[in-house]
């Protein structure tokens, strides 16, 4: 049985972990205990042995599914010929935050007539690492995974084979029937097996925690349904025991049907982080913001000459790629734990932590001494630095020149002074500054085709890039080149209303990036194009899935590639939807 396509997923999660649930109500994807943990269900990479959850009608039914407003709980409607059932789907929370174990609640009502429902717990061999195994303790059959420890409470087990590792049954859902089906998880520690009754209180608490936090989410701009739903998807990819912003919730789907492309995303990007900061401190979501900095900081602090593009989401550096025996979505493959690129240098991601001390200080905030001490070393590395070729924003292999790394450099110097003007860092901003105007003459000189009318991607090459298109909010370029830019790039770049990142990506199998439709729209209103961006938003709002959520690439006809859900892509909305609301004024 073949994995669900990527667009058919909804994600809920607890602020550690996050559970993909497909349109047939089978979670195929779920890491225990943490995010960046091995998934104990993974029948998403591996359709075998991964491991699943289903609880689905026995008979034919069509789906109709919706968060609850202002949450990150689902709620999905099954219609048969015989009835109708409504399931919601929760990792629940306790009554202080966070619980201590993994508590995945499943509430059945029957809402008309009578269904017959079959439900399954599964857990697989977390990408061939474990073999799942029975185990009976006073009564009770527990599973283990490695050291995970997994029970069920609710609904009776009736798998006939008791060494067998998986729980299941049938339920009959009458009219007016309320039931939970809980699945609980502990690694390494104890198992609390807790009671129907107080599992369908929680969930009813973890909605009312996620409507408590939309409360404190301020925006009334355009698009704002669409951009609080991007919010709260960024918000459960907040790794909330750090404060790190993981980039997805996957590894490995991929960005191409020949295989190759498959990248673990559960790191935190400096670049993803810096955007994360600007939006919720935009939305006035206090605690987040500064959960974000403060990880990031500690992450980064000691020499800036080891800035890293990408860390660990409980602060660890370790990224060593690790290939694992299944075959992956679909059959594409690698299935690969670990990124690569952590090790890369990019320059661009020098602007990115800048842009993030300035976010912070700029929302009213104060630096400490480290951090304003770290603020003049990373500007005086960059006067130094800039010059040298990098693997750029795309994490390719070969050293170049990028044009959107040198903007990237000038963006950090003029975050710098803007810092220092705020009297929150130390240094020499009059060096900065000279350096800052040294970058945009160099970048106005070689980085420039008079050919494709275009900021290339490199220096003295004729190759496009849409990453230039974050360098028109940033300020580095709103003029005539950025708008001739914009052209190029959706002349050679475009396909309807998305862009691939770069040229030859799309001979190298890729499909349309997401993220840089978005910057895109944003880039239109920076030149001063904004009917034309806001059309621009309203085609690509409606291209989210059901639920609302984007994953990494798309194609034209809506199917989705690359990793989900995917933070950049909705930080994209969120930062097109605010350029544009603060340019209309």
């Amino acid at each position: 049985m073949d994995a669900a396509a990527i667009e058919d997923h909804a994600a809920i999660g607890d602020g550690r972990t996050v559970a993909l649930i497909d349109l047939a109500g089978t979670v195929d994807w779920l890491p225990i205990p943490s995010l960046d943990s091995p998934p104990v269900f993974a029948s998403l990479l591996d359709s075998g042995r991964g491991g699943r959850m289903q609880l689905h009608p026995v008979s034919e039914f069509t789906i109709q599914r919706r968060y609850l407003p202002g949450t990150n709980v689902l709620e999905s409607t099954f219609t048969t010929a015989s009835g109708t059932v409504r399931v919601t789907d929760a990792l629940v929370t306790g009554v202080a935050g966070r619980l201590p174990w993994l508590e995945f609640a499943r509430r059945i009502e029957g809402v008309d007539g009578t269904v017959v429902m079959d439900w399954s717990v599964e857990p697989g061999t977390a990408l061939g690492t474990w073999s799942p195994w029975a185990e009976h303790i006073d009564g009770n059959r527990i599973l283990r995974v490695g050291t995970v420890n997994i029970g069920v409470t609710g609904l009776a087990d009736t798998e006939h084979d008791l060494q067998a590792p998986r729980f299941g049954g049938r339920i009959r859902v009458g009219t007016g029937t309320r039931r939970t089906l809980t699945v609980v998880a502990t690694f390494d520690e104890p198992l609390h097996l807790p009671k129907p009754e107080n599992v369908d209180l929680s969930i009813d608490r973890t909605a009312s925690n996620w409507e408590l936090w939309s409360r404190t989410f301020s925006y009334s701009g355009p698009w704002a349904d669409t951009v609080h739903r991007s919010a709260l998807a960024l918000k459960l990819l907040l790794y909330a025991p750090t404060g790190a912003v993981a980039a997805a919730a996957t590894t490995s789907l991929p960005e191409s049907s020949r295989g190759g492309k498959n990248w673990d995303y559960r790191f935190a990007w400096v670049r993803d982080t810096a955007y994360s900061l600007r939006a919720l401190a935009r939305f006035g979501l206090r605690e987040e913001t500064h959960a974000a900095i403060s990880w990031l900081l500690q992450a980064v602090k000691g020499d800036p000459a080891e800035l890293r593009v990408l860390y660990g989401l409980r602060n660890e550096s370790d990224a060593e790629p690790v290939v694992h025996d299944v075959p992956g979505w679909h059959g594409i493959g690698p299935v690969v734990t670990g990124n690569r690129a952590a090790s890369q240098l990019q320059l661009g991601v020098y602007g990115d932590l800048l842009s993030i001390a300035l976010a912070y200080a700029a929302a009213g905030n104060v630096l400490d001494v480290p951090t304003r001490r770290l603020v003049s070393d990373v500007a005086d590395r960059v006067c130094d630095v800039w010059r040298q070729p990098d693997s750029g924003m795309w994490e390719l292999s070969e050293l170049r020149h990028h044009t959107s790394s040198k903007m990237g450099c000038w963006q950090a110097l003029q975050a710098a002074q803007q810092l220092a003007e705020l009297g929150q860092a130390n240094g020499t901003p009059e060096r900065w500054r000279r350096e800052a105007e040294l970058i945009h003459e160099w970048v106005d000189e070689h980085c420039w085709s008079e050919r494709l009318g275009a900021y290339t991607m490199v220096a003295g090459e004729d190759e496009l890039d849409a990453s230039v298109l974050l360098h028109a909010p940033s300020g580095f370029d709103r003029g005539d080149r950025m708008r001739s830019t914009i052209a190029a790039l959706r002349r050679d770049l475009g396909r309807g209303p998305l862009l691939f990142r770069f040229t030859g990506a799309e001979a190298e199998g890729e499909r349309p990036f997401v993220a840089c439709s978005f910057w895109l729209a944003a880039a239109l209103a920076c030149v001063g194009e904004l009917d034309e961006a806001t059309t621009l938003m309203d085609d690509l709002v409606a291209r989210a899935n059901d639920v609302g959520l984007y994953a990494e690439m798309m194609d034209e006809d809506g199917t989705f590639w690359g990793n989900f859900p995917q933070a950049l892509s909705h930080l994209g909305l969120i930062d097109a939807a605010l350029t544009i609301a603060d340019l209309r004024g």
